[in-house]
């Protein structure tokens, strides 16, 4: 008997061991500070701050415009054009940054703008903030006029920074 509770108290050993581990390797590629999205995040450029905001999350918010009258299909790939675009832009110039979203969940919302105008003062908004932005044009090929502004991605970037933006929008 001896030898099997030798054997379980090894196992034991053994599994708190292997957990601490994982929760040390995990710890470093998840828990360290990364780089701050944008200087005007509240900290000069350069400055090591969390890019998780004040709530700890990300989102990636698209605005589409209500005033085209586009069918629903139409939103839903307008959409999908954003974000693709969006998901490219940030891998390019962000990764921490796109991987740090990925871990959230990749949380999009989407909301409503009445005009190619409104679009426009969000996008300089964004802007100013160092967010990443995909303005969507359409080719013109169905529903509505080649070169219309139709979707604006306004991130993935912090919740905080990117409800500066878009948080006085209604869902769409």
């Amino acid at each position: 008997m001896d030898s099997v509770s030798g054997q379980i108290a090894l196992g034991v050993l053994a599994g708190v061991g292997c957990g601490l581990c994982l929760g040390w390797l995990l710890r470093g590629r998840f828990g360290r500070p990364l780089r701050s999205l944008a200087a005007g995040a509240g900290n000069g450029a350069g400055s090591e701050v969390s890019v998780m905001g004040e709530s700890g999350e990300f989102k990636l918010t698209l605005v589409v415009r209500t005033d085209l009258k586009m069918g629903k299909g139409k939103v839903a790939a307008q959409c999908s054009h954003a974000a693709v675009s969006a998901y490219k832009q940030v891998q390019r110039r962000n990764p921490d940054l796109l991987k740090q979203w990925e871990y959230c969940g990749q949380p999009k919302v989407v909301v409503k703008a009445p005009d190619e105008e409104s679009i426009i003062e969000l996008l300089t908004c964004a802007k100013e903030l160092g967010l990443p932005v995909s303005l969507i044009q359409d080719a013109g090929r169905t529903q509505i006029a080649p070169g219309s502004r139709t979707v604006l991605g306004v991130g993935p970037g912090p919740v905080d920074l990117v409800d500066k933006v878009t948080g006085h929008l209604k869902l769409y």
